[in-house]
């Protein structure tokens, strides 16, 4: 949900229900990258609350649009690591797999 952008498209607080720090720090920390972001910022309404209210303000560019590029660049982050992982994993489960095969070779 977006809260007050109807005048000033440049700076809007969104409302993140069933959230916590996990995404709203790694949002936070996408949008600063961006040359567009003046001002981000996250906050947790009460700790009780399944809620992240996100404040982006930027240069020009709607808060919205800019949010919504925020989120497909950490979308993509996320899939590299993911795919790094998984590669780390098969390659570390092929070289596990060679050296059991030369051990038994051995006895």
């Amino acid at each position: 949900m977006e809260h007050g952008a109807f005048g000033d498209q440049r700076n809007a607080t969104f409302s993140l229900t069933e959230e916590d720090h996990t995404l709203a720090n790694a949002v936070r920390f996408t949008l600063n990258q961006d040359p567009r972001v003046t001002f981000c910022g996250y906050s947790i309404p009460h700790p009780s609350d399944a809620r992240v209210n996100i404040r982006v303000q930027t240069t020009g560019d709607p808060a919205r649009e800019v949010l919504k590029d925020a989120c497909q660049d950490l979308m993509l982050m996320c899939q590299h690591v993911r795919s790094t992982f998984d590669k780390a994993v098969a390659d570390f489960k092929t070289t596990e797999s060679g050296q059991a095969m030369n051990t038994d070779c051995e006895d």
